[in-house]
C-alpha cells in the first residue's frame, strides 16, 4: 500500500501529495495526526486539476479574476473562471490552511452569496440556501411545537425568542427566532452565533476584532420590531467575511457554506447547533447523529 501511495502520489493525485510527509511537517508523528480527509460528506473534498491545466496555468487563472473584478456587468465570466480554478481553490485551501483575510485578498470573487453557493454545490453537490431555507421551513412548525413544550429556564429564554413573531410576523423575523430558540434548546449560546448589537455602541469595533465565527447585526437606535437592521455582517477570525446581508438566516447559511468552502472546524460552543445545519437540514451524514441532535430529531419525528 506504500509502494501505492508512492505511484498516487507521481501521478499528482491531490489528497496524497497533500498528506505526503514532505507536505506536513518533519515530524512524522505530528504529520500521522494531521491527515487531510472528508470529515462532513464532502463529496469532491479535494478534486484534480482539470486535464491540461497545471498550477501555472491556474495561478494565472486566479490573477485574471482580479482583473475581470473590475469590469462592470461581469459576472458571467468571473463565474465561469472561478469554475475552472475550483480545484486550485481548494488545494490551495486544504494544504496551506491560510488565514481568511489573506485567502479573501487572493479570491475575494469567493466571498459573495452566489459563489459561496456555487461552491458548496461543488463540494457537497447540493445547493445551500435553497436546501436550507426549504428544510428551515418545513421544520418550522414542529419546531415551534417542541420549543413550546420546553420547561424551565431554557424554555423561558425560548418564550423570549419567540416574542418577536407576535410583534411582526415576517418571514425573515421567524428564520432568525427559530434559530436563536434552537441554539437555546441545544443548551448552547445563541449570542455566540448571532451577536446583535445597536449602531451607537462604541464597543462594536472591539468585539467584532476578537470574534473567531459569527453573524454581527447592527440594530439602529429605537428601531421598531419590523424596521430591516442596519447591516448584518459575517464575521471570521475577526475579518468581514460578508458585509451588507439581507437577513439573519441568509447569513447564518452563508456563514454555512464558508465553514465548508474553507475547510473551518465548527466552533465546539456551537458544535451541536451546526450538526443540526447539516445532518438535518441539509441531509449532509445525516444518519450519524450526536445523542443530542437523535433526540431533537425523533422529537421533530414524532
Amino acid at each position: 500500500m506504500a509502494n501505492l501511495r508512492t505511484k498516487l502520489r507521481g501521478l499528482g493525485c491531490a489528497d496524497m501529495t497533500i498528506n505526503s510527509l514532505k507536505n506536513k511537517s518533519s515530524d512524522n508523528r505530528r504529520a500521522a495526526f494531521n491527515v487531510e480527509k472528508p470529515k462532513r460528506a464532502e463529496v469532491n473534498y479535494c478534486p484534480q486539476h482539470p486535464k491540461g491545466e497545471t498550477v501555472e496555468s491556474l495561478e494565472k487563472e486566479r490573477a485574471a479574476i482580479l482583473s475581470e473584478m473590475t469590469k462592470r456587468n461581469n459576472n458571467s465570466v468571473v463565474s465561469e473562471k472561478m469554475e475552472n480554478t475550483f480545484s486550485y481553490r481548494r488545494q490551495e485551501v486544504l494544504q496551506g490552511q491560510p488565514m481568511v483575510a489573506h485567502f479573501k485578498s487572493r479570491w475575494p470573487a469567493l466571498f459573495t452569496e452566489r459563489e459561496i453557493d456555487k461552491e458548496f454545490l461543488q463540494i457537497t453537490t447540493k445547493p445551500l440556501l435553497s436546501t436550507f431555507f426549504a428544510e428551515l421551513d418545513q421544520y418550522t412548525p414542529r419546531l415551534i411545537e417542541v420549543f413550546r413544550g420546553k420547561g424551565g429556564t431554557t424554555g423561558k429564554k425560548i418564550r423570549g425568542h419567540m416574542l418577536a413573531i407576535s410583534k411582526h410576523d415576517s418571514i425573515h423575523t421567524r428564520r432568525a427566532c427559530i434559530l436563536k430558540s434552537l441554539c437555546t434548546y441545544l443548551n448552547e449560546d445563541y449570542e455566540k452565533l448571532i451577536k446583535e448589537y445597536l449602531n451607537t455602541d462604541s464597543k462594536t469595533n472591539s468585539c467584532m476584532e476578537q470574534t473567531v465565527m459569527g453573524v454581527y447585526v447592527i440594530q439602529k437606535e429605537g428601531a421598531e420590531p419590523e424596521d430591516e437592521p442596519e447591516d448584518i455582517d459575517v464575521l471570521i477570525e475577526g475579518a468581514e467575511a460578508l458585509t451588507g446581508l439581507g437577513n439573519i438566516a441568509q447569513a447564518c447559511a452563508l456563514l454555512f457554506g464558508l465553514i465548508y468552502c474553507l475547510n473551518l472546524s465548527y466552533p465546539p460552543e456551537l458544535k451541536s447547533t451546526f450538526e443540526v445545519f447539516q445532518k438535518l437540514l441539509l441531509n449532509l451524514d445525516g444518519q450519524r447523529l450526536s445523542s443530542k441532535v437523535q433526540f431533537l430529531k425523533n422529537k421533530l419525528m414524532g
